[in-house]
Parts: structure tokens; sequence; C-alpha cells
């Protein structure tokens, strides 16, 4: 039997972070919660006579994202009128780029799920202007939101080097994580800010051929791209081993058939009748604007990913989590910073306290990490307390909630409540004996050999002082008390 691979490539249109959008003065508003058509103009909506402006602040945004994916900036570079008919179009042509894009010729190597690592191509990344947004009623009309027109798109292309849907996620991922950490866009896939289409062909493996191929549009999770991946890949296998032909078309995802489904037959370049932007003149990049923002690129998600891994020895997956969004990575960068000064605490205390009790508390609450009232000195000098026994760390996860809902310092907490931790053997002692006194039977049966009452009566004790004993002199005095079991 005929083994086959897949030969994907991955379009990712990216709205810019901008406030005004690519082409009018009009604000950039949510396209989802702002009311429609309320940001328009006669530039977006494609009056007659109306004359586009370049937006500065979306081309600098561009060029870090360009210099981000190792691309080549372009100094002289065209925007050119791509054409075609639809009502989210309201020019009845986009303004793009084609033949001369801002960035060419880039890469972005990716972490594949079994740690292995491939370079996938970036052919060009370039820019041009969001379209509207078409709601259907289901009863033959739509509705059309304007709001959406005109707003700053970045299109990412990349070479069809992706061989699986496990590749494309890892790509797709990795990329979104890069446009976030660069604040150009905020990743919110649920509100169409980020969108996939995947190019997808199929061939014996090991062969050189680029065969005809598909286009599903429009995905908007990391579920959907990797489902309808998968699913275009087994059904063109199934239809070539059928003897059919893939026919070149573009196609939707349905979600709650978990299938592709055919929209229209797909374009080439030509249909699209590019042509110079008449109203815009080329655009010339001075290498200084260029050398300006390569300085103010930030430190990437993969370069952090290695300096946690390397200066702190954190696990891949936890420096990978603590990497994964700007916010969290600056707080935990200023935990470190913190903690340095503090003596006590180390990057791995912290890292265990931010994935496991802090993590906790902001998927609890549905809150982000720059939204909270506890500072990164806060939560290490909660954990100082803990290491250096003043509470437990049972204590110290109270403490953690009650600074996440008040926003007071762990030491104001603990004095105000009396959670200071019982360290003093006399005090405990007396604890011990009034539990032991008062359970014979267990005692009985501990010293006889049932040793998992040990665990009970370490909860005895716990409870006898509301949580604040420390665990380990508790555990000592029982074993003097009870024997050695």
């Amino acid at each position: 039997m005929t083994q086959y691979e897949a030969v994907i490539g991955l379009e990712v249109h990216a709205e810019l972070l901008t406030d005004s959008k690519m082409f009018c003065g009009c604000r950039v508003v949510d396209s989802v919660t702002a009311p429609p058509n309320s940001a328009v103009c006669p530039v977006c909506l494609g009056m007659p006579g109306m004359l586009p402006v370049i937006n500065r602040r979306a081309v600098a945004l561009a060029i870090r994202v360009g210099l981000a994916l190792n691309c080549e900036i372009k100094r002289d570079n065209v925007f050119a009128r791509k054409s075609y008919f639809y009502p989210d179009l309201p020019k009845g042509y986009q303004i793009s780029q084609y033949e001369l894009p801002l960035c060419e010729n880039g890469y972005l190597d990716i972490t594949d799920g079994e740690g292995g690592r491939k370079r996938i191509g970036i052919r060009r990344v370039h820019m041009e202007e969001d379209t509207g947004k078409l709601t259907h009623l289901g009863d033959g009309r739509s509705l059309v939101d304007y709001n959406r027109s005109g707003v700053p798109l970045l299109e990412i292309v990349s070479e069809p080097d992706m061989r699986s849907a496990a590749e494309v996620l890892a790509y797709a991922t990795q990329l979104r994580q890069i446009l976030r950490h660069l604040r150009v866009n905020n990743g919110d896939m649920e509100k169409g800010v980020i969108r996939f289409e995947a190019n997808i062909s199929v061939r014996p493996a090991g062969g050189s051929a680029l065969n005809t191929r598909t286009e599903v549009k429009n995905l908007n999770s990391f579920r959907a791209l990797t489902g309808a991946t998968d699913f275009e890949i087994a059904r063109q296998i199934a239809l070539v081993e059928g003897g059919g032909t893939v026919v070149q078309q573009t196609l939707g995802w349905h979600e709650a058939r978990q299938e592709t489904f055919s929209q229209r037959g797909k374009e080439d370049a030509h249909d699209y009748r590019y042509f110079p932007e008449p109203d815009l003149p080329p655009l010339a990049i001075p290498e200084a604007w260029i050398a300006a923002e390569r300085a103010a690129l930030p430190e990437l998600p993969a370069a952090r990913q290695a300096r946690y891994r390397s200066e702190y020895a954190l696990a891949a997956d936890d420096a990978a989590q603590l990497s994964d969004t700007p916010d969290v990575a600056a707080w935990f960068d200023a935990l470190v910073a913190a903690a340095e000064a503090d003596k006590t605490v180390t990057p791995q205390d912290g890292a265990n306290w931010v994935l496991n009790a802090l993590f906790a508390l902001l998927n609890e609450h549905g809150r982000a990490i720059d939204e909270i009232p506890i500072t990164p000195p806060h939560l290490v000098a909660l954990i100082s307390l803990v290491k250096r026994g003043a509470i437990n760390s049972s204590t110290g996860r109270e403490v953690l909630a009650l600074m996440f809902s008040t926003g007071e310092p762990p030491a104001t907490i603990v004095e105000a409540r009396g959670l200071a931790q019982i360290s003093d053997a006399g005090a405990l002692s007396t604890v011990i004996d009034e539990i032991i006194a008062s359970n014979p039977d267990e005692a009985a049966r501990y010293r006889d050999g049932d040793t998992r009452l040990s665990g009970w009566f370490v909860g005895q004790a716990m409870r006898a002082t509301r949580g604040k004993a420390d665990p380990a002199l508790v555990n000592r005095l029982l074993r003097e008390k009870l024997g050695p079991n």
C-alpha cells in the first residue's frame, strides 16, 4: 500500500494593535462588543473620492514582526489593489501587498510534541486591511458590520514545510506567542483578531511534488486548526486511493460535524487582478527605522525559555508555561529579582508557587496576572515565611488567597489573623497527648502495626491547631509518643 505524507503551508492573518485603522483615522474598536458600524468613515467605507493614508504605527509593528521571524526587510515596497467582490469589502477591492511585500525569506524554528526541532520557512509577511464582518441570520439574510473594515492586518505566509497537524499546531502556537510578546496582537482567537488558513495537499511519502492543494479558511482556534488539518489529510488520501482527483478549492470547517465543506473554487493570484494602488506612493523604509525597530525587540519566548532553563534550572514544561504570555513572563522576572534581594527564596520556589497556587487562583477567579493586587515582592515574602517556618505551606495557601482578595502583604495577614505556625514543642506535645488520650483504640491499632493511622493522627493535630502546627514537629512528636511504627 502506498504511504502518503501531507504538505502543509499556513497563512496567518493577525490584526495589529494600533489605535487607528490602516488607511484612515477611525479608531480600532472591539468587533464583538462595539455597536455595529460605529467606527467608520468615508475612507474605510470606500466612498468615491476618498484617499487613504498609510498608518506609520502599523508599518513599525510589521517591521518588528518581520525581524522577529528572521525576515529580510525590504527597503522599497508597494501597496496593491486586490480585487474581489464580497459584501464585507465595501470598495470591491482590498489594499494589500503582492509583488513587493515588506518582509520576505524568514523562518521560525519550532519544537514538536516529542522535543524535536524543525525550521519552517516564512515566505512573506505583508500588510493589508481587514474586511468587514458578516452575520448570517439563517433565513437567507445577512448583516454586515464595517467596524473591522480597514483595521491593519498582517498576513504571514509560511513555506509548505509542515507535514502533520502536530507540526501545524506547534508552528501556530509559537507564532502566536511571538506576536503576543511583541505586543502587536493580543492573540484572542475567539474574537477573530488572529485567524489561520491551512493549505493542504498530499503526495507519496518521500516525494517532492507539490500536488493540488485545498485551502481551509478562517480557522480561529487551535482545535479547529488541528481538526481541519487531520480531516483534510485523511479526506485527500481516501480520495486519491479511490481513484479520484483533488480539486483546488476553498473550504470551510464545520465544527459540529468535524468536517470540511466546499465554499468556492480556489482563486489564483491572477484572479485578483493585482495592480499598484494608485492612491498610495511606494513605501520607502530607511535603514535607521529598521535599526530602531530591531533595538526595540523584546526577549522572545524561545530565548526566555532557554534562559529560564539555563539560569534557573527550571524544567522544560515549567519554563514554557512561565514564558507563554508576556505578562506572566514579566511578572515572574520581577519575582526572581525580588527573590535575589530576599536571599531565602530561589527561582524554583517562585516557579512552584506561581504555577501551582497562583495559577489556580487566576483560573478560579477568571483573572489575568496583570489584574491582581498581589505584587511579586509580596509573593516572595510569603514564600520566605513558609521556608523559614513562620507558617506552614497549607497556611501559606490560605494567606495567598487572602492576599489575592485584599492586596495586603503576607506579614500583615498572618499577624492580624493569628496564623503564625506553632513550633513550640511543649505546646504541641500537650495537644498530641490529648489526642492520643481521646483515641485509645486508634493508638492501640497504630502500635499493633497499622501505620496508615499516622496520617490520621497528623490530621487530628492539624485540626486541633486550626492548621497552624508545624507538620514536621507533629510527626516527630507522634513517633516519640506512639512508637516508631
